[in-house]
């Protein structure tokens, strides 16, 4: 039944597909390596060696892009093509790294590329030759010493021949083997070629590492700036508007008090002072949760203190479990808080859980925030609790941290948060 299955994979037909168009390229490729650099190093004492080395390296780049377009297409390898950092002008290509590695690709690919496409033919031809010998057998003949032979020769004379019964089933049986095994190593050799596409014509660890940090870079301008735009308009509309009816009400008290000389006019001058202080009651409450939403008090305390604040406001019943060896810098402590508080939120509006669970770790240089409820499950970022998860991803990006969901429909969900100490 997995023979089956693994030939009904696409993934089989893929790798072989794989090797039957990658033999050709590879082939292409690695004498156009070969011929290029012969001829730019051989001409390397004229004014034309240099330019025609850049080339071969700048062109060289091409080739790789049509890999990294065939392992796409037939094996399903992803990898986006590397940037281009080199000195201006076509000499300026010799120093290109990811030129180079193209090259390096081509030359280790050439002797791969032979092995694939004779096991992908020859293995799948000699397994299904051997799986129907028993009928095909007796159709080969040819004559020794005056006698018609028939069956396959493996060496001289008459007795050299696989025409007994015991041969037969013996090759029926390796030609089963054959077929049986050639799905597996197929997909095998061809996922090695997938691994030397992703190590020698993608980005590079240092090209992933610059993309990654301009990535969490962008975001975390974005989000300074939605911090900003937010405490602005918290301050224009609550903290400013409540500030000018103090102003108004204080200078209507001041004109009373010019003409205050009745009991009703001392009771307008009551009213308007009642008013103004409860505006500036109102104004402190405003100013104090701004204050809270850019950096929390209570992490003035540390995490503990902070996160037990926090749990015993949720909605729902709450555990927490903390165990920190030594206190993370501010940055982790105000991730950490934020998302978890972002999590409570999201659990107590959309999974309709009954209990949630808190636990903060740190294992080796790692701090880990778990947040576990017994709700109906299905969270995905972006997807059923609206744009938060993502955000919060985003966020937690910023400071090289990683964040996973396990949620399957039907509960219960785990949402990890995982944060380098540095």
């Amino acid at each position: 039944m997995r023979v089956l299955k693994a030939y009904a994979d696409p993934r089989t037909w893929g790798a072989l597909a794989y090797c039957l168009f990658g033999f050709p390229l590879a082939i292409a490729s690695f004498v156009f390596v070969v011929v290029s650099i012969a001829v730019s190093l051989g001409l390397s004492v004229t004014l034309v060696g240099l330019p025609l080395l850049g080339l071969a390296v700048a062109m060289s780049r091409g080739w790789g892009a049509a890999h990294r377009g065939l392992g796409r297409t037939f094996l399903g390898v992803e990898v986006v093509a590397p940037t281009v950092r080199r000195r201006p002008g076509i000499v300026g290509y010799i120093g290109e790294r990811n030129g180079w590695r193209a090259i390096l690709y081509m030359l280790l690919n050439f002797p791969l590329a032979i092995v694939e496409f004779v096991v992908a033919v020859s293995l799948f031809a000699y397994g299904l030759g051997g799986l129907t010998y028993p009928i095909w057998w007796h159709q080969v003949s040819q004559k020794v010493d005056g006698k018609t032979v028939h069956g396959l020769a493996f060496g001289g004379g008459p007795n050299a021949f696989a025409d007994k019964p015991k041969w037969i089933w013996l090759i029926f049986a390796g030609g089963v083997a054959l077929t049986v095994a050639w799905p597996w190593v197929l997909r095998g050799i061809t996922r090695l070629d997938g691994v030397m596409i992703r190590g020698l014509l993608g980005p590079s660890e240092a090209e992933r590492r610059i993309a990654s940090l301009e990535e969490t870079r962008s975001i975390a301008v974005d989000e300074s700036a939605a911090t900003l735009r937010r405490i602005e308009r918290d301050l224009h509309d609550g903290a400013q508007a409540r500030l000018v009816g103090l102003a108004m009400s204080l200078g209507m008290v001041k004109e009373e008090l010019d003409g205050a000389d009745s009991e009703i006019a001392l009771a307008r001058v009551r009213e308007l002072v009642d008013t103004a202080h409860r505006e500036a009651k109102g104004t402190i409450v405003d100013l104090r949760d701004l204050a809270r939403g850019i950096h929390p008090p209570a992490l003035d305390n540390g995490l503990p203190d902070a996160l037990g604040t926090l749990t015993a406001r949720s909605a729902l019943p709450t555990s927490l479990r903390i165990d920190l060896p030594q206190r993370p810098s501010q940055a982790v402590e105000t991730i950490i808080y934020f998302s978890t508080a972002e999590l409570i939120t999201n659990a107590v509006k959309h999974s309709g859980a009954h209990r949630i669970s808190v636990d903060v770790r740190q294992v080796d240089h790692t701090v880990t925030l778990r947040v576990h409820d017994d709700g109906a499950g299905g969270a995905e970022a972006g997807q059923r609790l609206g744009s938060g998860l993502s955000g919060l991803a985003d966020r937690v990006a910023t400071v090289d941290g990683t964040m996973t969901i396990v949620s399957p429909v039907g509960g219960p969900t785990d949402i990890t948060v995982s944060i380098p100490v540095a």
